[in-house]
């Protein structure tokens, strides 16, 4: 089964760079293809695509999951959202509090719909990267009770069917943390008895120190369906091969989406199965749709972070994606007869079984497709001759579609996914010339294209006035246009108990500490704007709902967020329950600028207003000098945000911003 046949045979001393590859299943076949993916979410990375508006929304969509149209995925990964921060902003749990679920919470739903859509086909994974704080029993691990874990992701994965109509494929246990092999059993056992036998586990989402673990636990072995493993540089451990299980880089890629990323993702798409017989390749992350001053800004198989201009890019990655996957689908096999390519450069064969045939040859360089990790090992590639035997059932073909694309780093003029005319075979073999940079798919598929769509708005920052009175009686979704959450959940509300102006808000939801997967703040806070902004004037209506110890602030030049949201500096303007205000340089309230009485108590709406100049920041309640000129040496720079003392119910309303 773990043959690895590569053969190579120069045809003649008076040639001596052209090398003959056997294209043959004879021998047998290889491994099955699962798919190429995607991943949404890990944290909050598709924040930003929701707020599109059409026909540009539908226009990305399309580029990420139409059938032979762009990317053309074939895997859906989303995160199970916890209500914690997980790399770019927080996603909100379907069960915030134990017993009370919402299945209509955050986009990931909406996105999965939108996937079926444009492919009923699609393989959708769920995967948990942090956990409601009730999940843990307050003890930050979410093993501490199996079975309550394992309902809870059961829940997940049972709302996604009843309420829209949903099949999830596969289910993952705790992103890049240490797993459980009793939570592991018991979530199988869990997802048998209600009769979701046909969904596959995958673990562990980290190492492959599974694999040994598995051989040794034959309970722990029929548990698993899936060994998914993270940024593997290609390569696999033999325990891994022994299990017999599939084996996936279930997230991988992690790079700016330039034409170095594009050389990455190219040359890991072939080498994952040649050097290491990962049958599916899943790219953190899907779409860059997220504020690109947060972490890994810019990542992404494309770009869509101006929803407020309606800009995208079409990345080259999209493009190196579709050399795959408009020519195969899951349950293609890869032939034995693949491997690297004599002067550089790796190819793969794969097939239906009904006589289709795709190669996909890349010949990328070592300094032009790093990935962000691991290091990449030196290696060379130069042009060269390669000639391609089809032999057994593939002997007959007499011409081949080509695809073809070239990375230009000395012009800058890249050649992306271009049909080009088809190739004779003669003989049984066909002869390429192969220049360093390039993918060819070579293949019987006809029907692959280049989508296209007239070009999006031009670029343009975040309007420099913006306003959110949150009045909206059924929102699409649960989050206001723009807001990302950084820690905590902030939703939109119907306040029932006001009936006047402020009817509707936006409210702080987490009250309870997350099973965290990254450095949470442990006050609450969601940003919005231009990281340049300057000098500003932000307002806000805001309710405190937690006697005593509550509290809310409203900020400007907020400078981190992601997972150094614990580290973001700024101007935060705290009102809190006990009567008094603080203004301090950091969200921690470590560095005080300015500190008094305010006469602040909860239940009572208040207007703040925090304007920023210079080196100088003034705060007003209800329309009324506070404090004055507090010095602001730094940040120069950063977004505006509003948040809460703690994990605590708040609202806010009215929220206003002027950048000058």
């Amino acid at each position: 089964m773990f043959a690895f046949v590569v053969l190579e045979l120069m045809i003649s001393r008076f040639t001596p760079c052209m090398f003959f590859y056997v294209i043959d299943d004879r021998i047998g076949l290889g491994r099955e293809f699962d798919g190429i993916g995607g991943l949404s979410g890990g944290g909050a990375t598709s924040r930003l695509l929701v707020n599109y508006e059409e026909p540009y929304r539908s226009h990305i969509l399309d580029f990420l999951f139409k059938p032979n149209f762009g990317a053309s995925l074939h895997i859906l990964k989303v995160e199970i959202g916890g209500d914690a921060q997980t790399t770019d902003g927080t996603e909100p749990s379907h069960m915030h509090s134990k017993g009370e679920g919402n299945f209509f919470l955050g986009y990931e739903w909406w996105l999965m719909n939108e996937a079926k859509k444009r492919n009923p086909n699609i393989k959708l994974i769920g995967l948990p990267w942090a956990f409601p704080g009730w999940v843990g029993e307050g003890t930050q691990w979410p093993y501490f009770f199996s079975n309550v874990t394992a309902d809870y992701v059961v829940s997940w994965i049972y709302g996604a069917k009843q309420h829209h109509n949903l099949d999830i494929d596969y289910i993952g246990i705790w992103n890049e943390r240490k797993y459980d092999p009793v939570y592991i059993k018991v979530l199988r056992d869990t997802l048998d008895r209600v009769g979701y036998t046909n969904i596959g586990i995958i673990a562990a989402d980290g190492d492959w120190s599974i694999a040994a673990a598995m051989l040794d636990d034959p309970y722990l072995n029929d548990a698993v369906e899936v060994i998914g493993v993270h940024y593997p540089g290609t390569k696999t451990v033999k325990e891994a091969l022994l299990t017999e299980k599939k084996l996936w880089s279930s997230e991988d890629y992690s790079t700016f989406n330039d034409d170095i990323g594009a050389g990455c993702w190219a040359r890991i798409l072939n080498q994952n199965y040649v050097n290491g017989r990962m049958t599916s390749t899943i790219s953190w992350n899907l779409i860059a749709s997220y504020y690109k001053n947060l972490s890994f800004g810019g990542d992404g198989l494309m770009t869509a972070d101006e929803p407020w201009s309606g800009h995208y890019v079409v990345e080259s990655p999209i493009w190196m994606t579709a050399h795959t996957t408009q020519f195969t689908q899951p349950g293609w096999f890869y032939l034995q007869t693949v491997g690297n390519l004599t002067h550089g450069g790796s190819y793969v064969a794969l097939t239906d079984r009904k006589g289709n045939l795709t190669i996909v040859i890349q010949t990328m360089t070592h300094s032009h497709s790093q990935c962000i990790r691991p290091p990449l090992p030196h290696f060379d590639v130069s042009p060269q001759k390669a000639t391609f035997q089809l032999k057994g059932s593939f002997a007959h073909l007499t011409d081949l579609q080509v695809w073809y694309s070239k990375l230009d780093f000395k012009t800058k003029n890249d050649t992306l996914f271009q049909r080009s005319s088809p190739i004779k075979v003669y003989n049984g073999s066909f002869t390429l010339k192969l220049d360093v940079d390039e993918v060819y798919t070579i293949t019987t598929v006809n029907t692959g294209q280049k989508g296209a769509y007239p070009e999006p708005p031009k670029s343009q920052p975040f309007p420099k006035n913006y306003s959110d009175d949150f009045t909206i009686d059924n929102p699409p979704f649960s989050e206001a246009p723009f807001f990302a959450d950084q820690t905590g959940v902030f939703e939109y509300f119907r306040n029932s108990t006001d009936n006047g102006s402020h009817a509707f808000t936006l409210r702080q939801v987490v009250t309870e500490r997350p099973v965290t997967w990254a450095r949470d703040a442990y006050q609450t806070i969601s940003i919005i704007g231009d990281y340049s902004w300057t000098d500003l004037s932000v307002s806000c209506d805001v309710l405190i709902e937690t006697p005593v110890t509550g509290g809310v602030f409203l900020a400007a030049r907020v400078d981190q967020g992601g997972e150094s949201v614990r580290e973001a500096k700024g101007v935060f303007y705290w009102i809190s329950a006990n009567g008094t205000y603080k203004v301090t340089n950091d969200i921690g309230g470590r560095r005080v600028l300015a500190e008094g009485l305010s006469g602040t108590r909860e239940g009572v709406w208040y207007t703040l207003t925090l304007r920023v100049k210079g080196y100088f920041a003034t705060g007003m309640l209800n329309g009324y000098p506070l404090w004055k000129n507090a010095v602001v040496l730094e940040p120069k720079n950063g977004w505006a945000a509003l948040g809460t003392l703690s994990f605590e119910y708040a609202q806010f309303d009215n929220f206003k911003v002027n950048a000058e």
